[in-house]
């Protein structure tokens, strides 16, 4: 019989590894996640070729009148209002990045770094509201800052997150107060006339 000195003692062939197998293995997870992405990136095409339609976006004029309000932060995205899910990516407005705005008795001016900057005119915002989601980003209630606003036949709700979260409200305030002296101008325009 041997011990378990001997059998410990025996020397043991190295395993064998399958280097092809191995291989072909990495490759196909490596075209598959490609694929992936390809997929991705032709849906985002697509979606940006359904949202043709809307017309460019407003620049930020030279002058946008005396600034109201201003906030640092970030752009989240916009989406069809009142849907969340339902990206708008045509005009670049799908890309995430820094903002700043400036809220003027003109409008709401949304200068982005590295992305396209554009202008939200006075008489297009229909209001703002704090919320806790837009695609592709949800945060706690209330952590969101949703401003409605009409482009072309649509209204868009664009989703912006400020670096001091306690700013939120008062931009609601004013984006609603400068929405209701607009409606309030335009129902007494009329009621003249």
């Amino acid at each position: 019989m041997t011990t378990l000195i001997e059998l410990a003692a025996e020397p043991k062939s190295a395993e064998v590894t399958d280097w092809a197998a191995r291989l072909g293995w990495v490759a196909g997870l490596v075209l598959f996640i490609a694929f992936v992405y390809w997929l991705m990136r032709q849906g985002w095409t697509w979606r940006g070729n359904l949202q043709s339609d809307l017309p460019e976006l407003p620049a930020v004029p030279e002058e946008p009148g005396r600034a109201g309000l201003t906030l640092s932060g970030r752009y989240h995205g916009s989406t069809t209002a009142g849907q969340w899910l339902d990206r708008i990516v045509a005009h670049g407005l799908g890309a995430r990045s820094r903002a700043e705005l400036t809220l003027s008795d003109a409008g709401l001016a949304v200068v982005r770094p590295g992305a396209n900057d554009f202008f939200i005119p006075a008489d297009r915002l229909r209001g703002a509201r704090l919320d806790k989601g837009i695609a592709g980003k949800v945060l706690a209630e209330g952590g969101l800052l949703i401003v409605t606003w009409a482009h072309g036949d649509k209204l868009l709700d664009s989703g912006f997150r400020s670096d001091r979260a306690a700013e939120h409200t008062a931009w609601v305030e004013a984006i609603n107060s400068l929405n209701q002296t607009r409606t309030t101008t335009h129902t007494t325009e009329g009621t003249a006339r």
